[in-house]
């Protein structure tokens, strides 16, 4: 009977998965236009989704993922909290999401969610109207992942084109085609696959969810941190009006495992010495940033393997806890 399936809960934001193109043929137009069907509607499109869970669903907002940042990154995190505090009967939860910023909302509830209970974030690269859309799978195999008792204690995943990937690792790495989703060189966590079953064949490691500092839910804004990325010949314009204009923190991507324009690097060392923190990431697409002894001297905190803009949301939740450098460096090896 239904009532003995697991109840997954799905808050909807918007997004391609809900975007409304004008013709079937259409991939690239209907972001411009802006609608969206509600989650009731995407629903609709998949009558099997009853044979796996029972469906409480709602729209949260309905934006594009461009629009999305940190005020629905804490609302979003609130509401999700609020579920599994209020709702025990909750045995999982899915968030539809545009793609565009799908990873560092992915990331930014990995650290801020506190439940051990699955919470699975899906999109989709072709709207609900196209030929072959991704929309309608897609969803019903986020809600298998949700459903499934091995996913619990993951952290925040995603899941798109069949493949579960961890929220701290997964990447946007194509502009169109679905398999666009990937985890760099560590590979995925697993399959909701073609047979039904959910298959996991890694875990993450790093703290999340439960495991770290961030509690979220007094906060109504977030600390402003921003990016400056080195390109051949760059000098201190950027950097320095960052610095003008008192962010709260600063992550530079620079080449390679961490080296940037000297006019960049002297800049960012005189951000560190007015207080701001700045960390070092790469615009390479895998691998780590290190410590050196000069980089230790001048202040800098490097972010590991973490991309650019999965390295702004961890200092931006960091700044929330702690201005320590060494605290905030901690984080970057724990998380």
């Amino acid at each position: 009977m239904n009532a003995n399936k697991p109840l997954v809960k799905i808050i909807a934001t918007g997004g391609s998965i809900a975007g409304v193109g004008p013709n079937r043929l259409d991939y690239i137009l209907y972001p411009e236009l802006g609608e969206h069907i509600t989650i009731d509607q995407s629903l609709a499109r998949i009558p099997e989704v009853s044979d796996i869970a029972r469906i409480d669903a709602e729209d949260l907002i309905s934006v594009g993922s461009t629009a999305i940042g940190g005020p629905e990154w804490l609302s979003l995190a609130n509401r999700i909290n609020r579920t599994f505090r209020e709702e025990p009967e909750v045995a999982g939860l899915v968030v539809t999401h545009g793609t565009a910023t799908l990873e560092e909302t992915a990331y930014f509830l990995h650290l801020t969610v506190k439940t051990d209970k699955p919470v699975v974030i899906t999109g989709a690269m072709r709207p609900p109207t196209s030929l072959g859309t991704d929309a309608d799978l897609n969803l019903l195999e986020a809600v298998r992942v949700a459903a499934c008792p091995e996913a619990a204690g993951m952290g925040v995943l995603t899941v798109l084109n069949s493949e579960i990937h961890c929220g701290r690792d997964v990447t946007k790495a194509n502009t169109f085609r679905v398999e666009t989703f990937r985890p760099n060189e560590l590979g995925f966590l697993g399959y909701a696959d073609s047979d039904g079953k959910v298959v996991f064949y890694r875990a993450p490691i790093r703290k999340h969810t439960t495991a770290t500092l961030f509690n979220v839910s007094e906060s109504s804004v977030l600390p402003r941190v921003d990016i400056v990325y080195s390109y051949g010949g760059a000098d201190g314009l950027l950097v320095n009006a960052v610095r003008a204009n008192a962010s709260g923190g600063m992550v530079l991507a620079g080449f390679g495992g961490g080296t940037y324009p000297p006019a960049v690097v002297e800049a960012a060392a005189a951000a560190v010495g007015e207080g701001m923190p700045v960390v070092l990431a790469s615009r390479a697409t895998a691998g780590r940033v290190v410590m050196t002894p000069k980089k230790e001297e001048q202040g800098f905190i490097v972010c590991d393997n973490l991309l650019p803009q999965k390295a702004r949301v961890l200092l931006m939740l960091a700044l929330t806890v702690t201005s320590n450098r060494e605290e905030i460096q901690q984080m970057y090896y724990e998380y």
